[in-house]
């Protein structure tokens, strides 16, 4: 585990502490905005169902009603199927502005047959370039499967149907801005990148295989919501008693090999195993965050 400022850390877990973890169950026209797209995203089935949609002219997004500072966050997806190039659906947790906090899952779209890239980041303080990609063990676009997001203080952890994928522990000890101050919402959209998304660009979007959708259900966050008045203390919106466990949440040893069968057998990109891109040495962060 990394080791962090006592003083910051006390500081931060008091501040949580003293919010009320407040859980919900999933109900779209309570939790979200749809931000763009011109209609292409539709919530459905009594606020229980959420589409993002992407064609020619426009593709789609949506954003939580509140901010979080620090939780538990889960989200079915159901990726957009068959010929997929081109494609990128987004779902993040993300701060504003140039100095801004984020925690990525992208998934990259791909030719009927090809597995889909599921693409993570981290940002803190404004810096990213923290990428690790994978593919994944099963077809998400056969069926709705649990993409989670645990942000405490003293690691994030990116899971997949409950097995994690990647652990990013805090690493202010080594010099290493870690997401703790900024509240955060959820986003997601689904948009074209063939410029980028499918092989380096190479493969573009088939505009004939248009619209392409994407669906969400079953939201589920047990987290701290910003006051409205920005600061980075907590209010209570719902008088839910849930467990605040994940405040203090590691990996288990379960876990830990759970993590290490996914990154040995599935990741595909290690930003902490390019020499050549960090031909000056990899990042201080990469001591503590390698697994594999």
């Amino acid at each position: 585990m990394a080791s962090s400022n006592p003083v910051s850390l006390v500081l931060v877990i008091s501040l949580v502490i003293s919010c009320f973890v407040i859980a919900f169950g999933g109900n779209f026209h309570q939790d979200f905005d749809i931000t763009w797209g011109d209609g292409r995203g539709k919530i459905l089935d009594n606020g229980q169902l959420l589409t993002l949609s992407l064609d020619k002219a426009s593709g789609s997004g949506f954003q939580s009603k509140n901010e979080y500072l620090f939780g538990k966050i889960d989200m079915q997806l159901k990726l957009v199927p068959g010929n997929s190039a081109g494609t990128v659906t987004a779902y993040y947790l993300s701060s504003q502005g140039s100095t801004h906090d984020e925690i990525d899952f992208e998934f990259l779209g791909n030719l009927s047959g090809d597995p889909y890239i599921l693409h993570t980041n981290v940002f803190s303080q404004g810096k990213g370039d923290r990428e690790q990609q994978f593919y994944l063990w099963f077809d998400p676009t056969a069926d709705f499967h649990t993409y989670s997001i645990l942000w405490n203080p003293q690691r994030i952890i990116f899971s997949v149907d409950g097995t994690p994928i990647r652990e990013f522990k805090n690493a202010e000890s080594l010099g290493v801005a870690y997401p703790k101050n900024q509240p955060m919402r959820i986003y997601s959209s689904l948009w074209n990148a063939d410029d980028w998304a499918t092989r380096g660009g190479l493969v573009k979007t088939d505009w004939n295989e248009a619209p392409f959708t994407a669906s969400y259900r079953n939201f589920n966050a047990n987290a701290c919501v910003s006051s409205s008045s920005g600061s980075s203390s907590c209010t209570p919106s719902s008088t839910s008693s849930s467990s605040n466990s994940w405040l203090n949440e590691e990996l288990d040893s379960t876990s830990q090999e759970r993590l290490k069968w996914v990154q040995k057998n599935y990741m595909i990109y290690n930003y902490c195993s390019d020499s050549k891109r960090f031909s000056q040495g990899v990042p201080p962060e990469c001591a503590i965050n390698t697994s594999a």
